[in-house]
């Protein structure tokens, strides 16, 4: 390995494997950074370095821009609450802890084999922390198991994750794989890995207390919502309608025409037009908001312009200089001068029982508002309030269209599969993709501008990043050194070479991500395969096996680090019980992968 061009190539790797790993460099910028290096260098070898062409190839590589399509598809799912009904219809009552676990892995599992992994941890993480209080169930029995569900889950399919989508895109047309293909190990890795990870988290991961909680939020609102005429909430009792155990948030009363039911029982029925007040911290309004069938009960809402699915929640504190301080809300005319309304007051804790327009505001009063996006930047330095912020994620959700983003996702399943029947793998699924995207789009699932707001740069940035720089290593000839050193220890055994790409492609998924080991190992898993002159097939779904193994450390996979502090983990509850998980994913994958992708090829 005497060559510059391999030395500076794996010099590369290896300081972005230090920053990343150790310094905690964000990955996206760490391998742009050895990208650029790589580029430079390029410049001065032309013939073993890396062209700015083959180096910057992957911003147009279809997988790459399948991945980024595929963030649109899910937005228009999150934004129209079309898979909120697991919380309420599929989580139910558990009766043990490992009941309890299996409801919550289960839909996560097979979620992930459609959509991208992080936002269906994202979507079921508050579902399930409200429902595991609801039932005392600790979360930290339920969040790693979440993570790790999520991450198997996505292995049986061609979309369930963004590396399986990019490696795929690099195979030879006639090797890639079809939608369903990689459930011939993936199915199997979920069974097997789904029962080990409830039997052994009784002795293997210890109850944790968390890191905080969501309540912690002092400040409360009461807020009045009605039920809608045509709701699925009418009829059903206040328990079945999942608004008895609400976290952060209780239902106090029930104004029913003109009469008030207070201490409402569980078995209580909805009925249309019914006013429910509730009493809760900002978090838990918006989650009411999520909830089909409950709109605010305030007029004022239908007077602003625009739609409600253009507005979000804001909150603003009024300042000593707030120019109708001795008016009520009424009379001040609040909704025409701010076009905002005003949906909640908190004072220092006390609930205000007036209406809301016959509220006297007062300096410090906490205003919970309906308003265009636009209004935190235009009022954030007005004399009139002493601050102003959007409440994150505070959007309402468009159930009218949620079963047209149900039926949007389920013609791309069905497309993606039919046209891998003609066309490769990579192509079909974009393909899909991209109408699937435009019908969100057209369809009003989401709008062009949260469209572009919802894909994560970071990830297509460290993707991108991460072919150029596997680009280098073949150029330079690096991917074939480490083949040559491999070799040498572990000799031409087929199965033993099958065993090292499937470690390192874990190892390093498990330091550096698994987005960017992905590209590094499947460089090396491809010059391996042509070393020993066998099929790239089962070194590929060896690859996409071990950066699918990424449950060892907190830090290899988005959705690890997402339940970290909320579950009150320890990195070595992270050891605990992935580094067993790893070892029967790998057993799996060693046992099956040579049997349906042979190494003598088709």
């Amino acid at each position: 390995m005497d060559d510059p061009a391999i030395i500076v190539t794996l010099s590369v790797i290896a300081a972005s494997i230090v920053g990343i790993m150790i310094y905690r460099l964000p990955a996206d910028v760490t391998l742009l950074a050895g990208l650029t290096v790589l580029l430079i260098y390029g410049l001065f070898d032309p013939e073993k370095g890396l062209t700015v062409k083959s180096g910057l190839s992957g911003f147009a590589n279809p997988g790459v821009i399948t991945v980024a399509v595929l963030f649109v598809l899910a937005d228009g799912l999150h934004r129209t609450g079309a898979f909120d009904w697991i919380g309420m219809q599929l989580l139910g009552i558990p009766r043990s802890r490992l009941t309890a676990q299996l409801r919550a892995i289960l839909p996560a599992a097979f979620l992930s084999a459609f959509l991208n992994n992080t936002p269906v941890v994202a979507l079921m993480m508050p579902i399930i922390s409200d429902w595991s209080r609801k039932h005392r169930v600790s979360v930290s029995h339920l969040f790693l198991p979440l993570s790790y569900a999520a991450i198997l889950g996505g292995t049986c399919t061609l979309i369930g994750t963004s590396t399986t989508i990019v490696i795929n895109n690099e195979l030879p047309p006639e090797q890639q794989l079809s939608m369903f293909e990689p459930a011939v190990v993936g199915l199997p890795a979920v069974i097997l890995g789904l029962a080990f990870i409830v039997v052994s988290t009784r002795w293997l991961l210890p109850e944790r207390r968390p890191a905080f909680t969501p309540t912690d939020d002092p400040r409360e609102y009461t807020v009045e919502m009605v039920v809608e005429s045509g709701s699925p909430l009418v009829g059903r009792s206040i328990e079945a309608a999942g608004l008895r155990h609400l976290s952060g948030m209780y239902l106090m009363e029930i104004n029913r025409d003109g009469q008030v039911i207070p201490a409402v029982s569980s078995d209580t029925l909805l009925q249309a037009g019914d006013q429910l007040v509730f009493v809760g911290i900002v978090s838990s309004v918006v989650d009411l908001q999520r909830l089909p069938g409950l709109k605010p009960a305030t007029d004022q809402l239908f007077k602003l312009d625009g739609p409600r699915s253009h507005r979000c929640l804001v909150e603003a504190v009024v300042s000593t200089s707030y120019p109708f301080l001795r008016q009520t809300v009424r009379e001040s005319q609040f909704r025409s001068h701010y076009n905002a309304a005003i949906i909640a007051v908190s004072r220092d804790g006390v609930r205000l029982s007036e209406k809301i327009g016959d509220i006297r505001l007062e300096p410090g009063d906490t205003l919970l508002l309906e308003a265009a996006p636009g209004f935190a930047r235009q009022q954030k330095n007005s004399r009139h309030f002493f601050l102003v912020s959007e409440v994150q994620d505070s959007t309402p959700v468009r159930h009218e269209h949620a079963w047209t983003a149900r039926f949007i996702m389920f013609g791309f399943v069905l497309a993606a599969a039919t046209l891998s029947h003609w066309l490769p793998g990579s192509t079909a699924t974009l393909l899909a993709a991209l109408c699937a995207a435009l019908l969100m789009i057209f369809l009003r699932c989401t709008r062009a501008s949260e469209a572009r707001r919802s894909v994560d740069w970071n990830i297509i940035v460290v993707m991108a990043a991460g072919i150029g720089i596997g680009r280098a290593m073949d150029r330079s000839g690096a991917a074939l050194a480490i083949i040559e050193q491999l070799t040498n220890l572990v000799g031409h055994n087929r199965y033993v070479m099958l065993a090292s790409v499937f470690v390192i492609a874990s190892m390093l998924s498990n330091m550096i991500t698994a987005k960017a080991a992905a590209i590094i190992t499947l460089n090396i898993a491809m010059a391996g395969a042509d070393f020993l002159d066998v099929s790239p097939g089962p070194f590929a779904v060896a690859v996409i096996m071990g950066c699918a193994a990424c449950f060892v450390t907190p830090f290899g996979y988005q959705t690890n680090l997402m339940v970290y502090g909320p579950g009150g983990y320890r990195s070595s509850d992270y050891l605990r019980l992935g580094l067993p998980l790893t070892a029967i994913i790998g057993g799996l994958t060693l046992l099956i992968a040579p049997e349906f992708w042979p190494f003598e090829g088709p």
